[in-house]
């Protein structure tokens, strides 16, 4: 609490503990508590965003890879396309689902505890229902043509050299992703450009390799309405190891997650207004008009 100058709170700063709770408390009226994130009446909500941004995902990586393969554009054309979609998505519906988009970003929330372990089964289901629904439309748009944009080995490499590179590149996509959303940037415009950046800049060098999926329901859905899983293997063991390691690296760098601006990054903000009334209480703690729940009692005096 400030108090007036010369009063007694204006003599002493916070201890450490007081200010990490203020701090927490303000984080949550900012960005919505853990209740608000595991609202079952919003499930639908998170589920249709992630069903619909992973279809425009695959339907532009997959049918980027699928013209470059008919000659139509070119290699850069097609691996930077998908991570300028990845940027609007993370733009235009980041705050709804937190934007996985991608099963091994569902996981990687899940095991730094920024998203609850029962909605990952419901996201990676609509993620890979999406990848085929983004396949069946290039199916019938451009028909059987240029193995509908898959991502497999390139001409040279064995099944074990992509398995490396996607390994390495997902565990490189997975801790932007995871070190943007600790700073409560997935629902802004930095991790936007620092994962749609990120996706680009690994196609620019890296897709001769891998095809640089970094994500299994990207390659999902080619493989299924294809009918060519021969090295889907690949593409989902790659980025689950990648996703591992990246969440080993989080570790190491920042500790524990779980803290309110990665869940809200992770998990989406939906309530309905409650962001502005946060926001102006928010201000109103840090100005010390309000002193939250929990600091008003320990500095009432003791009365004994």
């Amino acid at each position: 609490m400030v108090g007036e100058p010369g009063g007694p709170s204006a003599e002493r700063a916070d201890p450490p503990a007081e200010q990490e709770q203020r701090i927490r408390h303000r984080l949550e009226l900012e960005l919505g508590s853990r209740q608000e994130w595991d609202d079952p009446k919003l499930e639908w909500r998170r589920l249709f965003a992630e069903l619909f941004g992973t279809f425009l995902l695959v339907l532009v990586a997959a049918g980027g890879g699928l013209l470059h393969a008919t000659g139509q554009i070119s290699l850069a054309s097609a691996v930077v396309a998908p991570g300028l979609m990845v940027m609007a998505i993370i733009l235009f519906m980041g705050a709804v689902s937190g934007a996985h988009l991608n099963p091994a970003v569902s996981l990687a929330f899940a095991m730094r505890r920024d998203f609850l372990w029962r909605r990952v089964p419901g996201y990676i289901i609509v993620q890979l229902l999406g990848g085929a629904l983004a396949s069946l439309f290039l199916l019938a748009v451009f028909g059987d043509v240029g193995h509908l944009g898959a991502t497999l080995p390139g001409a040279g490499y064995e099944n074990w050299q992509a398995l490396l590179m996607e390994i390495a590149l997902t565990a490189g996509l997975v801790s932007v992703i995871l070190g943007t959303a600790s700073a409560a940037q997935n629902i802004g415009p930095i991790a936007a450009l620092g994962v749609g950046g990120y996706i680009a800049l690994a196609g620019l060098w890296a897709a001769p390799v891998s095809g640089v999926s970094m994500n299994p329901a990207r390659s999902f859905g080619p493989a299924l309405v294809g009918d060519d899983f021969s090295s889907y293997w690949v593409y989902v063991t790659g980025p689950l190891a990648g996703a591992l390691i990246a969440v080993a690296f989080a570790y190491i760098l920042r500790g524990r997650g779980g803290d309110p601006i990665s869940r809200a990054a992770g998990s989406g903000v939906l309530t309905p207004g409650i962001l502005k009334a946060k926001a102006r209480l928010a201000r109103d703690i840090e100005r010390g008009r309000v002193t939250p729940p929990g600091i008003a009692e320990a500095e009432k005096p003791d009365d004994s």
